[in-house]
């Protein structure tokens, strides 16, 4: 169950559907390309739902990173953190239950998090590969 970090309790299953909602009217509001969300439940404890979705430009990514924040902070969901810089081709947007990639095209291409994701045993794999280089 995902931890509401604003009100340090469990994230309603309302409360966490109006976060998704939220986020995916934000990111077409400002013209987001080829909107994704994956269910992730059950492949992870740290979030709900990941939201993948393109930008046409870095500039246009950093844009839509900024109106999820903004969106997000006026409708009481604290982000809990934003990683990737101004000029980057990828920002992820965390939200708690709901984790936001934002990239280029190039970029999502390039690191395909939908076929990471749709596959456990690849995640298998990533993890295994992860601790035996430890």
């Amino acid at each position: 169950m995902t931890i509401d970090a604003n009100q340090k309790t469990p994230m309603s299953d309302e409360r966490l559907q109006f976060c998704l909602e939220m986020v995916q009217d934000a990111l077409n509001d400002l013209k987001a390309k080829n909107i994704t969300v994956l269910h992730v439940t059950e492949l992870t404890d740290v979030m709900d739902y990941m939201v993948i979705a393109e930008g046409t430009s870095k500039r246009h990514v950093n844009a839509l990173a900024d109106e999820v924040g903004a969106i997000s902070k006026k409708a009481g969901f604290m982000p809990l953190g934003r990683e990737g810089e101004k000029d980057s081709d990828w920002t992820l947007v965390d939200l708690g239950g709901v984790i936001v990639h934002i990239m280029t095209r190039q970029a999502r291409e390039f690191y395909d998090l939908e076929g990471l994701w749709s596959s456990p045993e690849e995640l298998k794999k990533l993890v295994a590969r992860d601790l035996s280089e430890r």
